[in-house]
């Protein structure tokens, strides 16, 4: 028997579990559980050990941004969980990837709504639809969160109109009864969305972050906490203004400069600009295909230096986003000819672990992994 079969057959040995919560604010259904593992060190299970961490929870399979996505995620062995966070018009932070909720919630089907819709410029861009900040917690409550690609991932539609948009101080609760029910600290992995906007219409992102972070005592270098964030200058607020002792993780794009910042993402990502990120940020979450780019021909390509240029300037490397359907993996990584069939993602994830970077965001923790054991037991992948 092959040596990547007995590591695949001894990860399938795992149990199901017990509830997510998340219905409508009650216990739901229940999810497989996480593998066995020892209280991990705050950068994961034990140091030098890869991050699996659970982007947007476990989005794979359940809506995104919901309690119940978040604990599948950690039962499926996720390391960290990954709330975008915006606000509300009363200032309470909840997970929402954007502002906009018209794909991720059932506002456009609430005929009662429809006033609330509006058009607004969000950093340069036009946007219309529905915004958290034009409601109050209270009427966001009454809201349920749909699927926001349902062409794409049909299976999650199953649980459209079942769980609401949570709080970050109910995802930090979910955080802590987890890491109990486990046995293991579950990290969280916040990212301030659009700060430059909310802080212009007076609803800065930051405070609040701060404030719960602090209130579940987890702003300290040693937390399982990384802050992250598109704009530079978000997270020098979060050291400088606001004394942010939690770690803190630049994100990057493929193209482009971070909102109101001359400097664009490649500048950021030189030698000399990696030194310069480690002055406000303890790494980077890079686009995966500044880590491994793709061909011409849509296949993955070799390392760039990026890895060993960020470890040079003390920092680590998280890049994102890792996807099993097929329309988001490399040509030659592709299975079948449906684009929402799986490919081979387990190799997809191997190749970057073992081009050193210290995490991935995945949108199915499970094989994130599965993709680390393999890794780790110096399986060969291809």
């Amino acid at each position: 028997m092959s040596r990547r079969r007995d590591v695949l057959l001894q990860m399938g040995a795992v149990a199901a579990g017990a509830s997510v919560t998340g219905l409508a604010g009650s216990p739901a259904f229940g999810g497989p559980a996480a593998p066995a593992a020892d209280r991990p060190h705050p950068d994961g299970p034990h140091p030098g050990r890869p991050l699996v961490i659970g982007h947007r929870g476990a989005s794979g399979y359940r809506p995104e941004h919901t309690l119940a996505s978040y604990e599948l995620a950690a039962r499926l062995g996720a390391d960290f969980i990954e709330p975008d966070l915006v606000t509300t018009r009363d200032h309470v932070l909840v997970a929402r990837h954007e502002p906009d909720i018209t794909g991720t919630t059932d506002v456009a089907g609430r005929p009662e709504l429809a006033s609330r819709r509006r058009t607004k410029v969000i950093d340069g861009a036009t946007v219309t639809g529905w915004f958290t900040e034009d409601f109050t917690l209270a009427e966001l409550r009454t809201l349920r969160a749909v699927e926001r690609l349902p062409q794409v991932r049909q299976h999650n539609t199953l649980y459209n109109g079942l769980f609401r948009v949570p709080t970050f101080q109910e995802v930090l609760d979910l955080r802590a009864r987890l890491s109990r029910e486990l046995g293991r600290e579950i990290g969280v992995y916040p990212e301030t969305k659009h700060p430059t906007y909310f802080r212009s219409i007076g609803l800065p992102l930051e405070d609040p972050l701060v404030a719960d972070l602090r209130r579940h005592g987890l702003d300290r270098r040693d937390a399982p906490v990384f802050v992250q964030s598109f704009e530079a200058a978000s997270l020098r607020l979060l050291r400088e203004r606001h004394g942010l002792r939690a770690r803190t993780v630049f994100l990057t794009s493929a193209t482009g400069t971070p909102f109101n910042d001359p400097t664009p993402y490649a500048t950021y990502l030189t030698a000399a600009g990696l030194r310069r990120v480690r002055r406000f940020a303890d790494g980077i979450g890079p686009d995966k295909n500044q880590v491994i780019p793709r061909l011409t021909d849509g296949s993955l390509g070799v390392p760039t230096s990026l890895v060993t240029d960020a470890h040079a300037a003390g920092l680590v490397v998280h890049p994102y986003t890792f996807r099993a359907e097929n329309l988001f993996l490399p040509t030659n990584l592709q299975v079948g000819t449906d684009p929402t069939g799986y490919g081979k993602a387990l190799d997809e994830q191997v190749a970057f672990l073992r081009a050193g970077v210290d995490g991935v965001f995945t949108d199915q923790a499970d094989i994130g992994v599965l993709a680390r054991e393999l890794h780790l037991a110096q399986v060969p992948i291809g």
